[in-house]
């Protein structure tokens, strides 16, 4: 992995902020200094899939920082649609847009069928895509409290070009 300062369109919040009732997703696309332990290329889906998530107005987008506390994953991003529907269609568009973007396609995908709770795996980034009531019951943000949080710009890959620029 790689560590130390990168600038990038994602930068830690502590949960000091987010209880303060601020967002976790910033609207900012300026230049932001970050020191998480995730790396870069994982980084840089985040803010692709996050894009593409608020692109088809998914609710609640909380990135948390997993990569001093698990082996497998580096981060997860958490969302949320209003119903099976709006769930599909999130999903849809992550995976469209992180091809796109990034040439990268999840190693799989889970809960599609039902729609209540899809995850897509991409192996350093983990996407669960909730209905309000599956998310509200599994509540992984209340799991993962201790983890750092990723402040993350939607606008996607141009954010994290021009940033990088």
């Amino acid at each position: 992995m790689v560590a130390a300062r990168q600038h990038c369109t994602a930068r830690a919040v502590d949960d000091r902020h987010l209880r303060a009732g601020a967002g976790p997703l910033s609207a900012s696309t300026e230049r932001i200094e970050i020191l998480e332990s995730a790396d870069r290329e994982a980084l840089a889906l985040l803010v692709v899939a996050a894009g593409a998530a608020s692109d088809k107005l998914a609710e609640r987008s909380v990135a948390i920082d997993l990569a001093e506390l698990l082996s497998v994953v580096d981060v997860f991003l958490i969302t949320s649609g209003r119903n099976a529907r709006q769930v599909a269609t999130i999903v849809e568009e992550i995976e469209a847009q992180v091809k796109a973007a990034l040439g990268r396609s999840p190693i799989r995908i889970e809960g599609q069928s039902e729609a209540s709770w899809v995850l897509m795996d991409y192996g350093d980034v983990v996407i669960h895509v909730f209905d309000p009531e599956t998310r509200e019951y599994y509540d992984l943000e209340h799991l993962w409290s201790g983890a750092p949080r990723i402040e993350i710009d939607p606008a996607g890959p141009q954010a994290l070009a021009a940033a990088e620029g």
